[in-house]
């Protein structure tokens, strides 16, 4: 379920979550310190998936585009996952025929707004999970 074939996925799939949190519940904590290792290597993320696109690294950008998607699968980020496979898929199919300089700053341009804006969202959704605000007080 990608923006590609026309269905939206969820930002987060709570399923994926809570499944995370009681294979790990038993380890005191490690459910909470994988979702926030994940927060915090997000914006590295999505900066080394600007940098390979703009440069036209393609080698780096497929390793930047599985990272991103992967990591998020592993989280519940189900649109993130989503759209990282929508730039894989691009990647794949138009710099096989293409000059990668040329079209991976083009791909760049069109895929990293959408994905750093899903990214900031995905975030703010799983600190809130992390810190419910029943916890806030």
């Amino acid at each position: 379920m990608t923006q590609h074939d026309g269905n939206v996925a969820p930002l987060l799939d709570q399923s994926v979550l809570s499944r995370l949190r009681a294979e790990l519940d038993d380890d005191e904590g490690v459910w909470k310190v994988f979702v926030q290792n994940f927060i915090a290597a997000l914006p590295q993320r999505t900066e080394r998936l600007r940098l390979t696109l703009t440069t036209g690294d393609l080698t780096g950008a497929l390793d930047a585009t599985l990272s991103l998607k992967t990591s998020s699968q592993m989280v519940g980020a189900e649109r993130l996952a989503g759209l990282a496979l929508d730039l894989e898929r691009a990647l794949r199919d138009e710099a096989r025929e293409n000059e990668p300089g040329i079209v991976l700053p083009r791909l760049a341009t069109e895929h990293l707004g959408t994905i750093k804006k899903c990214a900031r969202q995905t975030t703010y959704l799983l600190q809130d999970y992390l810190h419910p605000k029943k916890d806030r007080k």
